[in-house]
């Protein structure tokens, strides 16, 4: 899911002509020894934290469908995570920087969802909407400074952007419809004839045809009729 939403923020920021063909983005960690081997302008978007946002955690399973309806398994509901990033712009000039953030916080700020022509993969599969927030306020604990210097390089201008994304729980997949019909066969004991005399029922009377066979009918034969106590 993570590769899946590098992809769709670096459509989003190539989406367009304002980008020259010569800018480069990359997800690399901006290191000082990246920023060393760098030698063309660079918009820099680096994934530094990843956090499951708890409030949208969901229990039970979801029913998953084809083209044509048809059930092909359940999911556990998404789990949905905030994917934090620090966005830069690196050329030879401070003024040029300064002109790329421009741009893209214009684009970013616009654009409250990730458009659905960035998304592929299992986003584009779930039909979901991806949150995205851009420049927003730094919460407690957290210091971008803090962040530079474990990257060891020098602080430099950045938008902070937050990408809100699901990932897909594992699919269970539904047994084919049962369409054939059950057909049961039976065999005759192996000693039939001579088992048959035993195995066949007796009555008093001659057997005649009624509504289930050859039987005889109801009443025929009638079982003696209890008498009280006292009586003869």
């Amino acid at each position: 899911m993570i590769h899946e939403v590098d992809e769709a923020l670096r459509a989003l920021i190539t989406d367009g002509a304002w980008l020259g063909s010569q800018i480069e983005v990359v997800f690399d960690a901006p290191t000082r020894d990246w920023a060393a081997r760098r030698n063309a302008p660079t918009i820099n978007v680096f994934l530094y934290d990843v956090r499951e946002d708890l409030a949208r955690r969901g229990s039970g399973r979801m029913e998953e469908h084809d083209e044509q309806g048809e059930l092909l398994g359940w999911r556990p509901p998404p789990r949905w995570y905030h994917l934090s990033y620090l966005v830069t712009a690196w050329t030879s000039r401070a003024p040029d920087e300064h002109r790329l953030l421009s741009a893209l916080l214009a684009r970013f700020g616009t654009t409250e969802l990730l458009p659905r022509r960035t998304l592929g993969g299992s986003l584009a599969e779930t039909g979901l909407n991806l949150p995205l927030q851009a420049a927003r306020p730094l919460g407690e604990g957290r210091s971008l400074s803090e962040l530079w210097s474990a990257l060891g390089g020098e602080l430099k201008p950045s938008i902070d952007l937050l990408v809100t994304a699901p990932q897909l729980g594992e699919l269970t997949p539904v047994g084919a419809a049962v369409t054939d019909g059950l057909v049961l066969s039976t065999e005759a004991p192996f000693h039939a004839d001579a088992d048959a005399e035993q195995r066949r029922l007796r009555y008093p009377e001659p057997a005649t045809s009624g509504p289930y066979g050859d039987a005889p009918e109801f009443g025929a034969h009638r079982p003696r009729t209890r008498r009280r106590m006292g009586e003869r």
